[in-house]
């Protein structure tokens, strides 16, 4: 089990970890896009917080955005220092959260250089998940029968108009404006949706994405890949099919290259002696 943080850096190789961490396994990973001869702008890390707490972050810098890479680190590496500032002060968790995101709302606001990021935690504390959400970077939890029992909103026209009934997940994957985000972290109007406390299920799967994975991939093959079976194996078959989805253009079928990262995580089962 490890006591210090994950952090990967990706910028121009893939970066990945297996990992024990706050009471569960982690599997995580980043790598640019295939076409890409620039710097990965996401970042992707996991922040102990006490013996059985964990904070899973995925930020991606945005793209056309000045020095979107020095947002997304900026954000992350200002969230851990404020996480690491409240874990001596034994703060609760949730307020911890919320201080760590404007924390880094004004790191990456002091930069003055224009640039802004997603940014997507989810907290384990114990058996309860509970998500905050900027932007459009998702997370899931996914019962092993594939039912999702939890997922964040992303904060676009499409992320709206699918909550709202108006636009299926098929549609919004192709549509022309799922490129267009209205919520950033280094926007002075920044605002955080926190979602409600998920107990987990015995070997419930939560996984956080960069949309180089929900661009690509739709969501019921997303769901179907992640139930089960080992985090390893689950990781390398989901980033394969979006890389190839990335590579390989197919009628019907999506295909936006794009800096890749996620997060996968589950609590072990246990039985009662």
């Amino acid at each position: 089990m490890t006591d210090s943080i994950i952090m990967l850096d990706g910028a121009t190789e893939t970066d990945q970890v297996e990992a024990a961490i706050g009471g569960g396994v982690l599997v995580a990973y980043t790598n640019r896009a295939p076409d890409k001869d620039s710097e990965n702008e996401d970042c992707v890390a996991a922040i102990p917080y006490g013996p059985d707490a964990v904070v899973l972050v995925v930020a991606d810098g945005a793209g056309g955005l000045p020095a979107g890479r020095r947002a997304s680190h900026t954000a992350v590496k200002s969230l851990e220092m404020s996480l690491s500032a409240a874990m001596l002060e034994t703060m609760l968790l949730r307020t911890a959260i919320l201080d760590g995101i404007e924390a880094a709302n004004d790191a990456v606001l002091a930069l003055g250089n224009g640039s802004a990021t997603t940014l997507t935690v989810v907290t384990i504390e114990g058996k309860t998940a509970r998500s905050y959400q900027i932007g459009d970077s998702e997370a899931l939890v996914v019962g092993q029968r594939g039912r999702i029992r939890g997922r964040t909103m992303a904060h676009s026209p499409t992320g709206f108009a699918v909550e709202a009934g108006m636009l299926d997940n098929r549609d919004a994957l192709h549509h022309e404006e799922r490129h267009l985000v209205s919520n950033f972290i280094g926007a002075a109007d920044m605002r955080i949706e926190m979602g409600t406390g998920i107990r987990l299920n015995p070997l419930d799967t939560v996984l956080l994405a960069t949309d180089g994975l929900t661009d690509n991939v739709h969501l019921h093959e997303i769901t179907e890949m992640i139930r089960k079976g080992p985090l390893l194996d689950v990781a390398r078959s989901t980033i394969s099919l979006a890389r190839r989805r990335m590579t390989v253009e197919t009628l019907h079928q999506p295909s936006k290259p794009d800096d890749l990262s996620l997060i996968l995580f589950r609590k072990p089962y246990r039985r009662k002696p």
